[in-house]
């Protein structure tokens, strides 16, 4: 199981260096992947918001063995030929780090509604599938250049449980984000079911978040690929580095 820290850009953090210095230790803590969180606006009290891929710029600078990327990047409100490019453009600049995390998003804090985005579930879910198939195209070779990994980046899809059509979805791509599990038995439940889908046990991620202190190893006796270290909204630098320099260690046993 591997080790991640999440963070929102938001507020403190919406400085891209903040991060950037966050993510460096990180890495020289011995965590495996620095990752942030994907929005225009907030809900209150949160007001200043960074672009997740101009400070994922600044952390691919700063580190040269975490992989990154966007948890997760709402696709049905992006223009897909632009992701293709900031994806590659991003991949070349880590070196081949690139995670591109994918879901439908959130219409809780409005961000959806007051830029005149789509908000039906349905709707956004088909402009989900047909981006990622597009950026699938894109990434094997009608953008020049391609991306440093081969076929492309690996695409991980957040889902809210107990949702199943997003579990369809992550079958087809490189990992599964369930979001709000209520325990280990649900993941250990979706993980019998990619087993079942996924008979040949190819590669596929597990990943989930959870509050820093959890006990992890229940978690990763059901399945757990990638244990996500994640914040309330409105982290400080210092409460994040504190986390960050007990490493990733502290968090798999109480």
């Amino acid at each position: 199981m591997k080790h991640a820290i999440d963070v929102g850009p938001f507020n403190e953090l919406a400085d891209p260096r903040v991060v950037a210095r966050l993510a460096a230790r990180a890495e020289e803590r011995g965590w495996d992947g620095f990752f942030v969180w994907d929005h225009i606006v907030y809900s209150a009290p949160v007001r200043a918001v960074a672009d997740p891929w101009v400070t994922l710029a600044a952390v691919a600078c700063a580190t040269s063995r975490v992989l990154i990327g966007p948890m997760v990047t709402p696709l049905s409100r992006r223009r897909v030929h632009k992701v293709a490019r900031e994806t590659v453009t991003l991949d070349l600049l880590s070196s081949g780090r690139l995670v591109f995390g994918v879901g439908l998003g959130s219409t809780r804090h409005g961000e959806l509604e007051q830029f005149g985005e789509v908000t039906e579930a349905r709707e956004r879910a088909r402009l989900l599938d047909d981006g990622l198939d597009a950026l699938a195209r894109y990434w094997a070779g009608e953008f020049e250049p391609a991306p440093v990994q081969r076929p492309r980046p690996p695409v991980w899809v957040a889902g809210v449980w107990p949702n199943r059509p997003p579990v369809r979805r992550a079958l087809r791509w490189d990992g599964l984000f369930p979001i709000d599990l209520p325990g280990p038995g649900a993941l250990a439940e979706l993980a019998a079911e990619v087993r079942e889908a996924r008979p040949d046990g190819g590669p596929f991620d597990l990943i989930t978040e959870l509050p820093p202190g959890t006990d992890l190893e229940p978690w990763e006796q059901a399945g757990l690929t990638w244990a996500v270290t994640y914040f309330e909204p409105q982290p400080t630098e210092a409460e994040v580095r504190a986390v960050i320099d007990a490493g990733p260690g502290a968090t798999s046993r109480r």
